[in-house]
């Protein structure tokens, strides 16, 4: 039972959703709590933390998440389900959560059993390479949470990604470089940037950036490469 709704009653009036909603999403928050006393979710271990730098920090990407377009959606190394459990539950779109981790992604098939959202969200576990080949040009959009850098997360996403299909990155900080980096990688990957909005937490210091890539086009290169390659040689 959750302590207080003090916290869930404010978040969802700024964020425009139901406070069934967000309780619903603290809940979930609390489940990976305590499935995380015995195995490795989340560095994250009390709800205060949480609220933040899991929910808070998910749920900032709602103004992308929202303009995205419809169709399948998949959250890529969603280690313990964020942000992709957090959009699922607040817009009500149904959810793929990838992980190359079999472990955590079992126990996050059994949250979602639990909480009763086995029809709302799904897992895969494995890796990203072997999903682009599995579901190639399946997704509308992606999310990826502190997962890797942008060239190697635009190199794993343009495969899955239909025409038009958007990928949501969720940073800290990015150097100028490797924005310039993918800016030159565009016309390969048929990636361009869309999106690009940067904003601290609720503590005032923890920075973020959101920036939304969008497929154009068809890459000029095949797609995916061997597993491993986009991370250990990237373009």
């Amino acid at each position: 039972m959750i302590e207080d709704t003090t916290w869930a009653e404010k978040t969802a009036q700024a964020l425009g959703i139901s406070v069934d909603r967000m309780n619903l999403i603290e809940s979930y928050l609390l489940h990976v709590i305590e499935a995380n006393k015995t195995t490795n979710l989340t560095r994250i271990e009390t709800l205060e933390s949480g609220r933040m730098l899991h929910l808070e920090d998910s749920l900032s990407g709602l103004k992308e998440f929202n303009k995205a377009p419809e169709g399948l959606y998949g959250d890529l190394g969603t280690g313990g389900g964020f942000p992709g459990v957090p959009l699922s539950i607040a817009t009500g779109r149904t959810v793929l959560l990838v992980d190359s981790v079999k472990k955590k992604v079992s126990i996050l098939e059994d949250i979602v059993r639990e909480m009763g959202l086995s029809k709302q969200m799904s897992t895969y576990g494995g890796r990203i390479e072997d999903l682009a080949t599995e579901k190639k040009a399946s997704f509308s959009v992606l999310t990826a949470r502190a997962l890797s850098s942008l060239s190697s997360l635009l190199e794993l996403s343009s495969p899955l990604l239909v025409q038009g299909g958007q990928l949501i990155c969720y940073k800290a900080n990015v150097e100028d470089e490797e924005i310039d980096h993918v800016e030159e990688l565009k016309g390969l990957l048929a990636m361009r940037l869309v999106s690009d909005r940067s904003f601290t937490l609720s503590d005032g210091v923890t920075p973020r950036r959101i920036l939304v890539f969008e497929k154009k086009g068809y890459p000029s290169i095949k797609l995916p490469r061997r597993v491993g390659m986009a991370q250990k040689r990237p373009l």
